[in-house]
Parts: C-alpha cells; sequence; structure tokens
C-alpha cells in the first residue's frame, strides 16, 4: 500500500512538471525563441502557448518596445587635437528577434562599441567650434550609420542624442572668458546704440521746440506789429479828427481882436512862473502895447484878419451851436454873460499894469559862485516892444 501512494505521487508530479513545461504565457510586446534539441524552432507570440514538453525551450525572450540606452561618456580628439568628452543616448527597437538572437551576440554591446567608433570618426574631421555648434549634425551622421549597420542584426536605430559635449576644464575657462568678453562688448555697443537714439530724439525735441518757439515769435511780432499800426492808425486818426474838430470850433466862432488880447494877458502871469526864471521885465508901454495888440496879432503869419469860409462848428452835448453876431455878442445870450466877460478883460490888464510897476526898476541878484566854479552869469536880452 505504501509503494503504490509512492508511485501514485511520483505520476501526479511528473504530470504537473509536464504540463508546467507544455504551457506558457508570453507577455505583450515580447517575443519568445524556441529551440528544440538546439535549434530554432519558432518564436512563441504573446499569450498561451503550448510546447512540447522535455523537447522544445524557450532559450531566449526579445523585448520588442523601443529602448533607451545612454552610454558613459567617452574621449574623442577632435580635429585641432582637444580631448573632448562625449556621452549619448540611443533610441533603438527589435524589429527581427531571430536576427538579434543569432545574428550578434550582445546587441547592446555591440551598439555602443559601435557608437564610440562612429563619433571618433565623425569629431575627428571637426574643430572644436564646429563641434560645439553642429549638434543636430553629428546627431544625424550617427543615426545614419548606426541604423545602416544594425539593419543586419534586426535593429533599427531611431534616434541619437548627445547629451552634453565637454571641452577641458582649460578651454572651458578661455570660453567662458571669451564669451564674458563678447557680452562686454555687445552691452557696450547696445548702450552706445541707445545713447546715440537718446541724442537724436533729445536733438529731435530740441530742434522741434526752437522751430516752435520760432514760430510763435514770428506770430508774436506779426501781431504786436499789427496791433501798434492799428493803434497808430487810430491815434493819427483821432488826432486829425482833433484838429479838425478844434479848427472847426475857433473858426466857428469868430473870435475877434478882443479875445485875442485877453488870451495874450491869460499867458503872461504864466511866463512869470518858475523857478528858472530870474528876471522879467514888462515893457512901460503895456497900456500901448494892449492897445495895439489886436493889430499886431493880426499881423502875425498864419492868422488873418477875418475867417472867411463856411465852418461848422462843433456840437455841443444839448446839439446847439453857439453863433456870435457883427458885435461880438452871443446871439441869443443874456447882456450879463457879456458883462462879465467884459469885466475879466478889464481885470486881467490892471494886474498886468500891477504887476509892470512893481517890477519896473529891479536889478536881478545873481547867487555867488566860489572862485574856483565862478559861470559868467548872462542877462536874457530885454523884450522888445510890440509894435503898433
Amino acid at each position: 500500500m505504501t509503494a503504490f501512494l509512492i508511485v501514485l505521487a511520483l505520476v501526479a508530479l511528473l504530470v504537473i512538471v509536464t504540463l508546467v513545461k507544455s504551457v506558457r504565457v508570453v507577455q505583450q510586446q515580447t517575443v519568445g525563441i524556441v529551440e528544440r534539441f538546439g535549434k530554432f524552432r519558432t518564436g512563441l507570440q504573446p499569450g498561451l502557448n503550448l510546447l512540447t514538453p522535455y523537447v522544445d525551450k524557450v532559450r531566449y525572450t526579445i523585448d520588442m518596445r523601443e529602448q533607451v540606452v545612454a552610454f558613459p561618456p567617452q574621449g574623442v580628439i577632435t580635429e585641432d587635437n582637444l580631448m573632448v568628452s562625449i556621452d549619448s543616448v540611443i533610441y533603438f527597437q527589435v524589429n527581427d528577434p531571430v536576427r538579434a538572437t543569432y545574428e550578434i551576440s550582445n546587441y547592446i554591446q555591440a551598439i555602443e562599441q559601435l557608437t564610440m567608433t562612429t563619433l571618433r570618426n565623425i569629431i575627428g574631421g571637426m574643430d572644436l567650434e564646429q563641434t560645439l555648434t553642429s549638434r543636430e549634425e553629428i546627431n544625424e551622421k550617427l543615426r545614419y550609420v548606426l541604423d545602416e549597420a544594425t539593419g543586419k542584426w534586426g535593429i533599427r536605430v531611431n534616434r541619437v542624442e548627445l547629451r552634453s559635449i565637454d571641452p577641458p576644464p582649460s578651454i572651458q575657462d578661455s570660453m567662458e572668458k571669451q564669451m564674458r568678453a563678447d557680452r562686454d562688448k555687445r552691452a557696450a555697443i547696445l548702450t552706445a546704440e541707445g545713447m546715440r537714439q537718446s541724442a537724436v530724439l533729445s536733438a529731435e525735441g530740441q530742434k522741434q521746440s526752437a522751430i516752435l518757439t520760432a514760430e510763435g515769435d514770428k506770430q508774436s511780432r506779426i501781431l504786436r506789429a499789427e496791433a501798434e499800426r492799428q493803434a497808430r492808425i487810430l491815434k493819427a486818426q483821432g488826432e486829425a479828427q482833433a484838429i479838425t474838430t478844434v479848427f472847426n470850433a475857433i473858426h466857428a466862432g469868430k473870435p475877434d481882436q478882443g479875445l485875442l488880447a485877453y488870451q495874450y494877458l491869460q499867458m503872461l502871469p504864466s511866463i512869470a512862473q518858475g523857478d528858472a526864471n530870474k528876471l522879467w521885465i514888462v515893457p512901460s508901454e503895456i497900456g500901448d502895447a494892449l492897445k495895439g495888440l489886436g493889430s499886431a496879432v493880426g499881423q502875425v503869419a498864419g492868422i488873418p484878419a477875418k475867417a472867411e469860409g463856411t465852418w461848422q462848428a462843433p456840437e455841443l452835448s444839448n446839439g446847439e451851436v453857439p453863433e456870435l453876431d457883427s458885435t461880438g455878442a452871443t446871439t441869443g445870450a443874456p447882456a450879463a454873460a457879456v458883462a462879465e466877460a467884459d469885466n475879466a478883460v478889464r481885470e486881467a490888464i490892471a494886474a498886468a499894469e500891477n504887476a509892470a510897476v512893481g517890477n519896473r526898476g529891479q536889478i536881478p541878484v545873481t547867487p555867488s559862485v566860489p572862485p574856483q566854479s565862478v559861470t559868467p552869469t548872462q542877462e536874457p536880452p530885454a523884450a522888445e516892444p510890440p509894435q503898433r
């Protein structure tokens, strides 16, 4: 009984192991390489697959997804004999799992070595400046060479990227100094350009300001000259109207010899006034002079003995124009006004005679002057008696 159970257990175990070896589950985007007695038989597709137990064996499992491999930095010499350190990243995908398994023993290591040799060939034909500024060109050349070389391995290189290109520390320091100098140069150029633009704009503003100021001054002078011209014209017209009015008023009033004598006597006291008058001589023939005043004034050039013509007198405030008759009295005026005018004339004549009697025989007193500044005093010429 015990031996039977042991045999039964061994048979059950064998069945279980056989089932496990007969069934294989493959993940998505994965291909299993099956060998029978060491020879390739088939490739297992994703899902549940049945195998011949103890005969078929899954030797490799190939990932069909796109893979990314980063290679460590490698030293590469440029055309100008400078060592630069370059690390790269390769993006590839397995297209044929059978070739990737049997055409190359380790395709990742093969891709790494191929990348290093290709980089040396490409960078060796460029100087440092081209190497630093030609990343796209290097990536494209490297991808083309790798894709062509790995095609027979069942691998397609989709993309190649250079992560960093590091020149030697001394070169980096020189490059930083050069870059700093170049930036300082551009900053100085931009500063000078800004100052130039500012100066140009300031000059334009000053020019516009000067033009506007000149235009304003021109307009102001024109307006002032126009105003002055108008003022002079108005002033001249006013003076002309005033002279015409006075001239017409005098001729319309028909003045006689008595009025002229009265005006002369009114001016005599004004002649005697003033601080500069040191001597005033009234002729003794003042009476005779007054008698012949009318005839003397009438003989003055420019004053006719009798006004002729028709003259329009200025209008008074009430609109009436007084007229004189042949006797010298105002037509329609009361006799009291005429008498008052005669009395005023007599009083003026009497005042002139009294002033002549009081000043007769007086000698002018000359103020004393120091010897060093003596100035001869000249007496004014004696007034000539008026002609009869």
